[in-house]
């Protein structure tokens, strides 16, 4: 069997023998989006339970954008989505672009036109008590404080990218209300709640408690996108929180595979501009193939990913087995702990590998062995060795079929 397996813009061929290779079963490829400003366009005019975003906007308003920097391209979205706030008459010095910690830095701002350029942008801070805003108290009792910009403002939007997550099991709009703009307190209670079960779940606690308050800002509205590979689009739509799920089908039919039995190796991979490939990428990339891997298989990631190491690969790198790694990062619980969980769970999971740009150095001390090039991930691919391809691994809910 030959696979032609695309990653980091370039192509690696393996021959795996018939025998040995465990197909995926997914649904039918869905055609990319071709012209992504006329899907949003589209989008903004016909939301889903909603009339056209303009319609509850007035030139006074301010808006706040919450920005999701793992969308596909951002300012691809962006751009239609500030000119029909323009066509309701909203400024763009009336608008507030809001980047989650951490940020990429926002080098896709160079590509806003200039009749863009009096948007204003904040990068959230969950720490600073004066850019926070008490919004109300759950039925559980959690005193909520949000981004302030977010809770001041007439109308906020999310654009936003629905992927699988330990926190939430999917990463819908309302996630990024809440936990994203949340206080550290609320969002360091909640990191105890995270997760290897199923994403595709409907009972994740914290989704719930987002949709909670979600509801009680004010109905945010909702621009979501679902990847498709290599940084294309798949689906574009938009309404309020309660469209989520309708939208999550979606996810689910373009990225959920089922696979007969686990596999001794998984080759995984990731796509599209490694620029934007975070640690929680790769984190995500090396638990869809733990999913499918046998214990004590070995896992080989491929990507031309150099992401900034935060707090948890620190604490990571100063522990000598995983499991000590993961017992001191839930005790510290650093901001950037998700994509640590996953990683260091992985690799509890099965041997991990990574041709990446990353310093050899570095991804050694992270329970992983670095690979110098591309083709040394043949060498896995044995005549006795049951193998599963997992390409674009990062956005993929990769489950065992049940019986």
């Amino acid at each position: 069997m030959r696979v032609d397996l695309d990653w980091g813009g370039e192509r690696l061929t393996l021959e795996i023998g018939d025998a040995n290779w465990i197909p995926l079963q997914r649904s039918a490829p869905v055609p990319a989006v071709k012209d992504v400003a006329a899907a949003v366009r589209a989008a903004l005019e016909e939301p889903m339970g909603f009339p056209a975003l303009r319609r509850a906007l007035t030139p006074d308003d301010h808006v706040a954008i919450a920005v999701d920097e793992s969308v596909p391209g951002p300012t691809r979205f962006l751009v239609p989505l500030l000119e029909h706030l323009e066509s309701a008459g909203v400024a763009p010095a009336a608008v507030t672009l809001l980047c989650l910690p951490p940020s990429t830095g926002q080098p896709w701002l160079e590509d806003l036109p200039d009749a863009f350029q009096d948007v204003q942008v904040e990068v959230h801070d969950p720490s600073d008590r004066k850019k926070l805003s008490y919004l109300a108290t759950t039925k559980k009792g959690r005193r909520i404080y949000l981004n302030r910009t977010a809770v001041d403002s007439e109308q906020l939007i999310v654009l936003n990218r629905l992927t699988y997550d330990p926190l939430v099991g999917v990463t819908a709009g309302d996630a990024m209300v809440f936990p994203g703009l949340a206080d550290a307190e609320s969002h360091a209670d909640i990191l105890e709640r995270l997760s290897l079960e199923t994403p595709d779940s409907p009972d994740w606690e914290t989704r719930q408690e987002a949709g909670e308050v979600s509801w009680l800002l004010g109905a945010p509205f909702l621009l979501q996108v679902v990847a498709g590979e290599d940084d294309e689009v798949a689906h574009v739509v938009s309404g309020t929180v309660e469209s989520s799920r309708g939208v999550e089908k979606l996810l689910h039919a373009r990225w959920r595979v089922e696979v007969e039995r686990p596999a001794d190796v998984v080759i995984a991979t990731i796509t599209g501009d490694p620029r934007r490939q975070t640690m929680l990428e790769l984190g995500r990339a090396f638990q869809a193939a733990a999913r499918v891997v046998k214990s004590g298989g070995k896992i080989v990631l491929l990507t031309r990913a150099a992401p900034r190491l935060g707090p948890s690969a620190e604490i990571m790198r100063g522990e000598e087995e995983p499991g000590q790694a993961l017992r001191m990062l839930m005790r510290e619980k650093p901001a950037d702990l998700e994509a640590a969980f996953l990683w260091t769970s992985a690799a509890e999971q099965a041997k991990l590998y990574l041709l990446s740009d990353i310093p050899a150095e570095d991804v050694e001390e992270m329970f992983v062995t670095p690979l110098e090039e591309v083709g040394q991930a043949k060498r896995f691919v044995g005549t006795n060795l049951s193998c599963i391809v997992l390409p674009d691994a990062n956005q993929t809910l990769a489950v065992l079929r049940q019986s």
